[in-house]
Formats: C-alpha cells, sequence, structure tokens
C-alpha cells in the first residue's frame, strides 16, 4: 500500500472574469462546493492530510540529515502543506511542496527522482529538499552530528542571500520551531508529523538588536526598501491590495529590498502575525503590482482611475505563505487586519471588498495571490471592528466557506448546476454561485445559527446582468422546519449592494434562506451573500 493518503480534491477554481458576451457559462462545470463545507478546524487538518514521519525518517536516513531539521523547515515554508508554485515576484522561481522547493531539477537530480515527482509527491519532495541540504552539508564542512552546526546549510538552502535576514530564518524561524515543537493531525486525528521540542542554538551569526521603527505605522520594522518612486501629483491613496509572498516572511521581505529585484510593497506580515516590516513609506508610489486599473474587474467601482497603474493609488501589504494553501493562521489575519485598520484611517480609505482587493482580482491573467481561501467576510469585519465602525453587527454567510465561520453559518449547495463563478462584478468576497432556473428543487442554501430566539432582518446580496432572473425566490425557513416567506427579487438590477429581504422572528437554532432555482425558465439565480441583522 502507498504510505500516504489521498488527500481532498481542491475547491474549483473560479471562473475566469469576462468583460461582455454571456455572464454566466452555457456548460456546468464540476461543482466547487465539496471542500467548501470544511469547518475551520477541518481545513488547517487538511493542510497535512498524510502521515509523514516516516517519510521524513527514510529521507534523514538516507541522505545523513537530521529529521528534526527537515520538519523544521517544512513547517516553517509550508506549515506541512504541499503547495503548488506560483510566481509573485520576477526573478524568483516558484516553490514546490512540503518543502518549498524552488531548485526543482537539482532536487531531482541530487534525490534520483523526477522533476514531477518533486513538485507533487511528499516523499520525492521531501527527499529532493533533503538531497540538496545534504550536499550544502559536504560543501560547507558540517560537523552532522550537532544540530545546531547544520544552521550555515539551512541558511543556504533557503536561498536568501540579505544577512539579516539569514539571521532571521535561522534563529527566529526554524531553530525557533526546533526550541518550541509542533504536531499536525490529519483529518481522521492521526498524528501526521510529530516534532518535540529539542533544546538548540543555531551556530550562525546572530543580526543586530537595534531596529528601526515605522514612522507610518508603530509595531512595524522599517527596513527601506530601494525600489519606488513619488506618487503622481495629487493623486489620493484609494485601495489596499492584499498580496501573499509565495514563500516565508523572511525570504520575501528580503527580496524586496533588494534593488535588483525591481519590486516592492509597503508592509509584509509575517506568518503568525508577530512581525511585521515596512519596506516604503505609505506616502510613496511601491512597485506591487504589475496591472493597469479596470473598474470591470472591480464591481464597477473608481472608473475615472480606468488606465492608470494601480501602484498610484495603492498601497501594498505581503503576507508570508502561499496563494495555494488551505488556511492562513488566525494570527497573521488578525495582524493584517489591525495593519489594514491603521492605514485606511491614515488614508481615508472606504473600508469594504472593494477599496482593500486581492492582488489577482486586479491582476487576474497572471496572478491569484492570496487565493481562493484568504478569508474575506472576517478580514473585512475584523477591519471594521479595530477601526470601531458600528456598521458590522450584522452575521454575513458568503457563498465561500472559506469565508464563513461555519460555527455561525455556512452555505449548502444540492445538485450538481450550481457554478462558482467571478464573471460579473460586484460580487460579495471572492465570487458567487449561479444556476440555471428549473422546475427542481436544487437550492443553495444559506445557514445561519441564532443562540436564542430573536427577530432579525434578512438582506441578500447579488450580482446583476441581463440574463438574471427577474423573479428569483428566496425562501426563509425557522429552525423548526416552517417556511416563513417567500421573496422574489429581480436580480437584473440592485447588484452589488445589501437588499433587504424582509424581517422575521427566528426561534433558536439553524434556520435557513433558501435561493430557489423554481422559477420561469430562461435565465439564471445568483446565490452570492446573505446577511442577518
Amino acid at each position: 500500500m502507498h504510505p500516504f493518503r489521498k488527500p481532498l480534491a481542491a475547491a474549483a477554481a473560479l471562473l475566469s472574469l469576462a468583460a461582455c458576451g454571456p455572464q454566466e457559462p452555457t456548460t456546468t462545470p464540476e461543482p466547487a462546493a465539496v471542500e467548501d463545507a470544511r469547518t475551520p478546524a477541518q481545513r488547517e487538518a487538511e493542510r497535512t492530510p498524510y502521515e509523514l514521519d516516516a517519510a521524513f525518517a527514510k529521507a534523514a536516513a538516507d541522505f545523513r540529515v537530521p529529521a528534526n531539521l527537515l520538519k523544521a523547515v517544512a513547517y516553517t515554508e509550508t506549515r506541512f502543506e504541499m503547495i503548488r508554485g506560483e510566481s509573485e515576484f520576477p526573478g524568483q522561481q516558484p516553490a514546490f511542496g512540503l518543502m518549498a522547493v524552488r531548485d526543482v531539477a537539482t532536487a531531482a537530480r541530487l534525490a534520483g527522482v523526477s522533476e514531477e515527482a518533486v513538485r507533487t509527491q511528499p516523499e520525492a519532495n521531501i527527499r529532493g529538499a533533503a538531497a540538496m541540504l545534504s550536499a550544502l552539508a559536504d560543501e560547507l564542512s558540517v560537523q552532522r552530528e550537532s544540530l545546531g552546526a547544520w544552521a550555515p546549510a539551512v541558511a543556504k538552502l533557503s536561498g536568501i542571500t540579505h544577512a539579516e535576514a539569514q539571521s532571521n530564518y535561522v534563529h527566529a524561524e526554524v531553530y525557533e520551531v526546533l526550541r518550541k515543537g509542533v504536531v499536525a493531525s490529519t483529518p481522521e486525528g492521526l498524528v501526521a508529523v510529530s516534532l518535540m521540542p529539542t533544546q538548540v542554538e543555531a551556530q550562525f551569526a546572530k543580526a543586530g538588536s537595534v531596529r528601526a521603527l515605522s514612522a507610518d505605522y508603530a509595531p512595524a520594522i522599517w527596513r527601506p526598501s530601494p525600489n519606488y518612486n513619488s506618487r503622481p501629483a495629487g493623486t489620493d491613496v484609494s485601495l489596499i491590495i492584499i498580496h501573499t509572498c509565495e514563500g516565508s516572511y523572511s525570504s520575501c521581505w528580503s527580496w524586496l529590498v533588494n534593488s535588483a529585484s525591481g519590486v516592492s510593497a509597503h508592509y509584509v506580515v509575517n506568518e503568525s502575525g508577530s512581525e511585521i516590516s515596512q519596506l516604503v513609506t505609505e506616502a510613496n508610489r511601491g512597485w506591487h503590482i504589475g496591472a493597469s486599473y479596470d473598474c470591470n474587474l472591480n464591481g464597477g467601482v473608481m472608473c475615472g482611475a480606468n488606465g492608470q497603474s494601480v501602484n498610484n493609488f495603492s498601497v501594498g501589504i505581503e503576507h508570508g505563505g502561499f496563494a495555494s494553501q488551505t488556511t492562513f493562521p488566525a494570527g497573521q489575519i488578525d495582524a493584517s487586519a489591525k495593519l489594514s485598520c491603521d492605514i485606511s484611517k491614515g488614508q481615508g480609505i472606504v473600508r469594504d471588498s472593494y477599496h482593500i482587493v486581492a492582488h489577482g482580482r486586479l491582476q487576474p491573467a497572471t496572478r491569484t495571490d492570496p487565493g481562493p481561501n484568504w478569508p474575506w467576510s472576517s478580514y473585512i469585519s475584523k477591519i471594521k471592528s479595530y477601526c470601531g465602525d458600528t456598521t458590522t453587527a450584522g452575521l454575513v454567510i458568503d457563498s465561500n466557506n472559506a469565508n464563513n465561520d461555519t460555527a455561525k453559518g455556512y452555505i449548502e449547495l444540492t445538485g450538481a448546476s450550481w457554478v462558482s463563478s467571478a464573471n460579473v462584478g460586484g460580487y460579495y468576497g471572492s465570487g458567487y454561485y449561479a444556476s440555471p432556473t428549473a422546475a427542481i428543487s436544487e437550492p443553495a442554501t444559506f445557514w445561519f445559527y441564532l443562540p436564542a430566539a430573536a427577530t432579525k432582518t434578512i438582506d441578500a446580496w447579488w450580482t446583476s446582468a441581463t440574463d438574471r432572473s427577474t423573479t428569483t425566490p428566496f425562501v426563509v425557513w425557522n429552525a423548526a422546519g416552517t417556511k416563513l416567506a417567500t421573496v422574489n427579487v429581480n436580480q437584473q438590477i440592485n447588484g452589488g449592494r445589501w437588499n433587504a429581504l424582509g424581517t422575521w422572528s427566528f426561534p433558536a437554532g439553524w434556520n435557513k434562506v433558501q435561493v430557489s432555482r423554481w422559477t420561469a425558465a430562461g435565465s439564471y439565480v445568483i446565490a452570492d451573500a446573505i446577511q442577518v441583522r
């Protein structure tokens, strides 16, 4: 039997944005709802859906590398997830697998496996990284029996050349993981990876402890990048762009302060949220997005900026991690939300999903970050909460369960006709579901939990287009299974905003609002988001 358990299927990718023509596809691709039903705890477990201790042990023995060191590198880079590489910065190769291997050809040659195996198979990926680390140990004459003596090889394996970043990566990241230990579980509750705490000090030079603090954001460390210029005269900052580094925190900020990279960002947030670097002042123009603005990609907002470089009027925040990862650490999301709140206050940026947006939304041809599992609904809510906004009392249930607290609300799809889409701008969160109308009981159900009986107003959000139904049924049910109302809405109008459906008294428990397909044929119904307030 193969030693690894097969990971669950990934959710289907959002469909490409279209500027004209039919708004929804005429054929039905495989639905994207199966994985979206996972709880946050399940999503975290599914980062590592296979038992890996034996694979680490075998690679360690075969290549004479400490198994715990391999585990610490894997956790630092990917938190034990088989990530798939994407390009974020010109000049940097994409990273692959548990070990975030960038030089796939060398890893494959040294390990005696195929390049495709290094990219896609956990065991081969670990072996490739172990073989490279072993070769570096020979090159650097590492005393193999001393765990601390491996530090120079770890630094070189990382590809980081900046002295302070090397020191940070070795001492505060890889060897800190060794000292603290970490255990990961499979979805079945078995041990995926076990790394017990080890008291060890890296034999590697430490960077100086004197650090300049950011003038814009007090908690951030100032690490200036030469890659910036002035914003055009009279330009107001109006967007915050969310990125993922496609690598570790130290690797990320060190590349962005390198003049040879030709790129930068204003801020970089580390994986745990314990450290933020500022590289460019907010008053200046960072070089973090290679796109001209097109309001059709952003819900028809700010169309007066069409054709201008997005860098002119945005602040870019990079995050240690990958667009393909299953979850983002709570500490990182929290730290980023506090930062975005501060930026929005200082720059007067509207706190919504059209002004705090994904890199991939504005540059969809070549970028996808921060990926489909960035928790947009909760992220925007956190930003508003930290900024003291009073308009966030409602519970929002999005069409992407990665954005929901599934203990409070989630979406459930019935049948195979619901298609995940982002074809029409103005959607809430990261997209919506569309389905052709038909005389069939296959709804999209938004569930919401009330701990006590209460009277609540239900709002609905959809995207508008000429192929939408003018009589889309929203069916409201209470936790006792009693239908309270059917509200028919015209989804050809009033898109991109909250629309009140009505107010009802609900009992404690799981209540629901269903978007039904059962209406006049020849159009589409949209399930995007609801708000309970």
